[in-house]
């Protein structure tokens, strides 16, 4: 499979952006937990030298191995310019639902990330969608397959995302939250049908079906 690159980047550029925002969310579908968006901004990178060679093993976060992501996680918030993550709470998803959530924890990222750099010659690519109230942005399709700054931001996501559901399990148990995230595993539909929901089960979702 394809790796992602920065053609996406450097087209952007050359047409005198200085800061392209590469921006991702990860936990659109799980049962349970917050989602999460990552933001990241890189240097304008002429080559891949040994100091970034790191860069060449950035792939979709779900593509690569959790010990991967984390060691890539360190190094992307090290060598990139700005980064940022962001998360939008079970409480909003349940009472809003997913969708709106999901525009919601883009806006915030781009939002706080923006905010860290103040400067008018900026863009966004995102993964996916055009997001509502998102000025200076470009949806692309599969970007985490694509840009390395879309992919980049994918992988900060979700060693954010993993980490606060290992902390959730630890209240959680019942539901292996440490090892399936929260996503609709074998296991955790089973757990479902044991013990029902919790309190960051996401209700706006069609979970009921899993308890009989």
């Amino acid at each position: 499979m394809k790796k992602p690159n920065l053609s996406l980047e450097k087209n952007l550029w050359r047409e005198n952006i200085k800061y392209v925002i590469g921006i991702d969310e990860v936990g659109r579908g799980a049962f349970a937990g917050p989602i999460v968006a990552g933001a990241v901004v890189f240097p304008q990178i002429k080559r891949i030298g040994k100091k970034l060679a790191f860069l060449k093993e950035i792939n979709d976060s779900k593509q690569l191995k959790a010990p991967l992501r984390r060691k890539l996680a360190k190094l992307i918030k090290k060598y990139s310019l700005f980064w940022s993550v962001d998360e939008v709470s079970i409480e909003v998803i349940n009472r809003c639902g997913i969708g709106f959530a999901n525009h919601l924890v883009i806006r915030q990222v781009a939002k706080k990330i923006s905010s860290q750099i103040q400067n008018e010659s900026l863009f966004i690519l995102c993964d996916g969608l055009r997001v509502q109230g998102l000025k200076k942005h470009e949806a692309i399709i599969n970007g985490d397959c694509k840009s390395i700054s879309i992919a980049a931001a994918s992988i900060i996501a979700k060693v954010h995302r993993d980490s606060l559901m290992r902390e959730y399990s630890k209240k959680y148990h019942h539901y292996k939250l440490a090892r399936n995230k929260g996503y609709g595993t074998k296991n955790h539909r089973e757990a479902l049908k044991k013990y029902g929901l919790s309190d960051i089960h996401r209700t706006s979702f069609e979970l009921t079906k899993f308890l009989s």
